[in-house]
């Protein structure tokens, strides 16, 4: 470790409390992370011989075992030549609609023994149509190590006490996560199901008194907002955000209401830790020892640094159900190598899903943000949601307590068409409430054009 580490690890050995004795699989994940904290440190060709050899042991798992790569990587994947990653990226994306029509096909019929068995994982995904993916115990060893990683990157202090509102049941428990549940000592944590109302959540949050808030962006902006509105200052020191796209505005708008930072963290229910946001950045690294991610362009090229393109993920470490080249879905900004040393790939902005990027009529395509934090300079906007109905007209759709009066509904659309390419029109609608997806995530910006 390159740092003296605060956490109070503990010991599975009964007797023994220093140093801590970790059983399994505590002192597999402490392993893999004290690997982890040497291999960030890697020069960006260096990762990259190093995940070579391990696409080369997948891919060959993946051809020898998986029969759905057997019919996919026909013509396109010779096993007996010799390995480079220019091969590897002529071989088939995997969508998906693959995933989801594909699931036995996919599965290996040799899991390897020493990887801890099998079980399965759904995504709902943000419409609600779930993917199944079968998964290893090493794939938790794996989510567990970069957890910590997160933890260790942002020098969290873990004896605070964690408030987390996201989908599910509501709770307590003594330990902030699973993923550090009988490994380090924390502060308790306590959770409560995003579907409650906003303002039911911010009283909730004042009695709970907690340190830190884990919560979706779009949950973490309406809380801001209303605490703004009713003066009300939770004095928290960080706000953890995941499972959506981050609006360019929340930073500010939680160090604004909170006077709290702001770290967010890209994963995906499928191959789990994708990125992480980099501790002196707001930029995100790459967890290269997990995934292989590539950017790639309409025609299927690598994006350069600065170029918005599809994400495609191979996981590296689930042979119980490989994902090489799978297209996950998202589209993300590549980055330029980081100043902080750390030679993992970078991901400048996460940009969303296809079906929020707004698409002109002669086919470009742009990942609209209209800084909602603006908002409440003009009027008492409660929720905001943005959806484009045609080439040339986009609908704001908003939830508040009384009809904005003319002078607002006008600032509101200019400075939403401020944000939009010439010749787009913004009308407005008001709607008692804008529903939450099946899985708790809210997107403010919607295409029905791309989605078409």
């Amino acid at each position: 470790m390159r740092h003296h580490n605060p956490w109070q690890f503990e010991s599975s050995l009964a007797g023994s409390v220093w140093p801590p004795v970790g059983g399994h699989p505590a002192g597999a994940v402490l392993a893999l992370l004290f690997q982890l904290e040497e291999t960030q440190w890697l020069a960006a060709q260096s990762l990259e011989t190093e995940q070579d050899r391990q696409l080369e042991v997948m891919v060959r798992h993946a051809w020898n075992t998986v029969a759905y790569y057997r019919q996919l990587w026909k013509g396109s994947h010779d096993p007996d030549a010799p390995w480079s990653r220019e091969r590897f990226q002529r071989l088939p994306l995997l969508t998906r609609r693959d995933l989801q029509q594909g699931y036995e096909q996919l599965q290996s019929f040799s899991v390897l023994d020493s990887h801890g068995g099998s079980y399965e994982a759904r995504s709902s995904g943000s419409t609600g149509t779930p993917v199944r993916v079968l998964k290893s115990g090493v794939g938790s060893l794996f989510w567990t190590a970069l957890a910590l990683r997160d933890h260790l990157w942002h020098e969290r202090d873990l004896s605070g006490k964690l408030a987390v509102i996201s989908h599910g049941a509501s709770g307590e428990s003594a330990a902030w996560s699973p993923a550090t549940a009988g490994l380090v000592k924390t502060g308790p944590s306590v959770s409560l199901g995003v579907g409650a109302d906003a303002g039911a959540q911010l009283d909730w949050l004042v009695r709970q008194k907690a340190d830190d808030l884990l919560t979706y962006p779009s949950n973490a902006a309406q809380l801001a907002r209303l605490s703004l509105e009713r003066g009300v200052n939770l004095r928290l020191r960080e706000v953890r955000t995941r499972g959506e796209a981050l609006d360019a505005d929340l930073r500010a708008l939680c160090r604004e209401a909170w006077g709290a930072k702001l770290v967010d963290v890209y994963s995906a229910e499928e191959v789990g830790y994708v990125a992480l946001q980099c501790p002196r950045h707001e930029h995100y690294h790459v967890q290269s020892e997990n995934v292989l991610v590539e950017v790639l362009d309409g025609a299927g090229r690598a994006c350069a640094p600065g170029e918005a393109g599809r994400v495609v993920v191979t996981d590296l470490h689930n042979f119980a159900m490989p994902l090489v080249r799978y297209e996950i879905g998202d589209y993300a900004e590549l980055g330029d190598a980081c100043d902080c040393g750390r030679g993992l790939p970078v991901l400048r902005r996460i940009l969303g899903r296809v079906r929020n990027t707004l698409i002109t009529s002669s086919g470009k395509r742009y990942w609209p943000t209209f800084g909602g934090r603006g908002f409440l300079d003009i009027a008492p906007v409660r929720q905001h949601q943005f959806v484009q109905k045609t080439f040339d007209l986009v609908e704001a759709r908003l939830v508040t307590d009384a009809r904005l009066d003319t002078s607002q509904e006008d600032s509101l659309r200019q400075r939403v068409m401020s944000r939009l390419p010439a010749g787009i029109e913004v009308r407005i609608v008001y709607c008692t409430e804008i529903p939450r997806s099946a899985s708790g995530k809210f997107e403010d910006f919607v295409s029905e054009v791309a989605s078409a």
